[in-house]
């Protein structure tokens, strides 16, 4: 039997310790006050406990590895199905333009709090990413592009997780304060909070009209995550034949798969081939069990030493980048 063989169980064996993991984040998300948080900040919690208690599983380095980069990009393709471009070209041209800005907004004032309070500077523009675009899925998408740390990825994550449950929440508590209609309030939402999840936790309690609102003020950024990512790539060849460096950027292939994804679920799957619903929430549920589960891999390689040193920092930042967000787009509805 060759040594390939001999390693499939324990290959195996990884990718299902990570689903594992992934199950336990989605039972403690049931909890009564761990529900806002979620199953994807609940499953890297418990990742990272596990690797400080018990350390990193070696044994089962090649299924977590599998997890965490292959079923990570698998997870993005599939991802495409959540954005209906069809619907931003319709009704979503005019928010846009204010995704755009609220895009450049979030990490350029990222970007300068963090050179002047000298936090990690690919922490700070993972957490820039994720705040201006769409959470744990554009971090997923822009990490492999600028070759960051598995740490570094999910500590962005964890956080970018934690800092949209405490923000959509807050949201629904000054809610009734604000001078906003319905469809105002969805907009503002839309624009603003970290993730889906969290636009639709602060969005429902407004009604039908706000939460559809809020959803397609936020599907438009997810929809500027492809040429955002794009501009990237071009960004950084452009700097590395400045500094005459030969470090190749890898060309990001799963985006291509997000980019069809998309389409097939725009322009295919429910006008020419429709597709029963509960199939369609399946494929969604698929998803993100599959992102949080290459998220745990991720969660396995934190180091709670360095946390302290190189996420503090990072984390008030995105604080502040956050709740300047938040009034900014405030005044561009």
């Amino acid at each position: 039997m060759t040594n390939n063989a001999k390693s499939f169980p324990y290959w195996l064996a990884g990718i299902a310790f990570t689903f594992f993991i992934a199950l336990l984040g989605y039972l403690l998300a049931l909890v009564p006050g761990f529900q806002p948080v979620g199953q994807l900040a609940c499953a890297i919690v418990i990742a990272v406990l596990y690797r400080q208690l018990f350390g990193y599983p070696e044994i089962l380095r090649a299924g977590i590895t599998f997890s965490t980069k292959k079923l990570l990009r698998f997870a993005i393709i599939l991802y495409g199905l959540k954005l209906n471009i069809n619907t931003i070209f319709q009704d979503g041209i005019g928010l846009l333009f204010r995704d755009a800005i609220v895009i450049v907004f979030a990490i350029g004032l990222m970007m300068l709090l963090a050179k002047a309070w000298k936090a990690d500077q690919n922490i700070s523009f993972l957490l820039g990413v994720g705040t201006g675009i769409c959470g744990a899925a554009a971090i997923a998408a822009v990490a492999p592009i600028i070759k960051t740390k598995d740490e570094d990825t999910a500590i962005s994550v964890g956080i970018i997780a934690l800092m949209g449950t405490i923000f959509a929440i807050g949201y629904t508590l000054i809610k009734p304060l604000l001078p906003f209609t319905a469809i105002d309030y969805g907009i503002w939402s839309g624009i603003s909070l970290h993730e889906l999840a969290h636009v639709a936790i602060a969005a429902e309690p407004a009604g039908e009209e706000a939460l559809a609102m809020a959803l397609l003020a936020k599907l438009g950024r997810v929809f500027l995550l492809v040429p955002f990512c794009f501009l990237l790539i071009y960004f950084l060849k452009f700097k590395r034949s400045e500094e005459q460096t030969q470090e190749k950027i890898e060309f990001p292939w799963f985006l291509l798969g997000f980019i069809l994804m998309s389409m097939l679920g725009s322009y295919v799957l429910g006008s020419i081939f429709p597709l029963p619903v509960k199939l369609l929430e399946g494929v969604s549920t698929a998803t993100t069990w599959i992102l949080t589960a290459a998220m745990v891999g991720l969660g396995l390689n934190v180091s709670l030493r360095d946390l302290r040193t190189k996420a503090l920092k990072p984390f008030i930042t995105i604080g502040i980048t956050s709740i300047c967000l938040s009034i900014f787009a405030y005044f561009i509805i």
